[in-house]
């Protein structure tokens, strides 16, 4: 029933937003430049990697050595406005059709972080992972790391499609009030560095 529900909701969106989608790739390959696509590998059900599409939202700026320059410096107003309003996850609707996600789960976070959990911690990928989740209606990125996996656990445990069609509900609260979207003095969260770090991070 979810999977089935994940099809319907994707595509329906997709057709319903592709003249936005549209006129955002566009504007980001004026703004921002070449790829207009941010792929990155992140695990999904039961830590399988997979590729995520985003939005493009930071410019490709490098130091002298050639290694990228911090987030907050790469991140311009425009990309800013695209978190803002979630609109950099749009790309992620592909990634729902194709089975890699779900439109509810927790949050695809970074491969290297795998290793860091705890074992309750893991259990967060025994299901999909989503574009919003129960973390994410509850604080996103101004809540800890250890908030963040418990709300995961608890959605794992507690999941059924009542309690996904609250979780979208309030996402679409949560995006027009611009909760959560970033850790005080950081352009996202700080990485996840293993237990009893209260930062976070992993380009949400």
């Amino acid at each position: 029933m979810k999977r089935a529900f994940d099809l319907f909701g994707s595509l329906s969106l997709v057709l319903l937003l592709s003249p936005i989608i549209f006129c955002l790739a566009i504007l980001i390959r004026i703004k921002l430049g070449k790829p207009i696509i941010f792929k990155q590998e992140r695990p999904g059900l039961k830590g399988s990697p997979f590729y995520l599409y985003k939005f493009r939202t930071m410019t490709g700026e490098t130091d002298s050595n050639g290694e990228l320059m911090p987030d907050d410096i790469r991140l311009t107003s425009f990309g800013l406005l695209l978190r803002k309003y979630s609109l950099d996850e749009f790309p992620q609707l592909l990634n729902v059709i194709k089975g890699d996600i779900s439109l509810v789960g927790p949050r695809p976070l970074l491969m290297e972080y795998l290793p860091l959990y705890t074992k309750e911690q893991s259990k967060r990928h025994e299901v999909r992972p989503g574009i919003t989740g129960w973390a994410q209606v509850n604080g996103r990125n101004a809540i800890s790391w250890e908030e963040k996996f418990e709300l995961d656990v608890w959605y794992v445990k507690n999941q059924s499609f009542l309690l996904d069609l609250k979780i979208l509900l309030l996402t679409v609260y949560k995006v027009f009030k611009s909760e959560g979207i970033s850790q005080p003095g950081n352009a996202t969260m700080e990485r996840f560095n293993g237990v009893n770090t209260k930062a976070g991070g992993g380009h949400e």
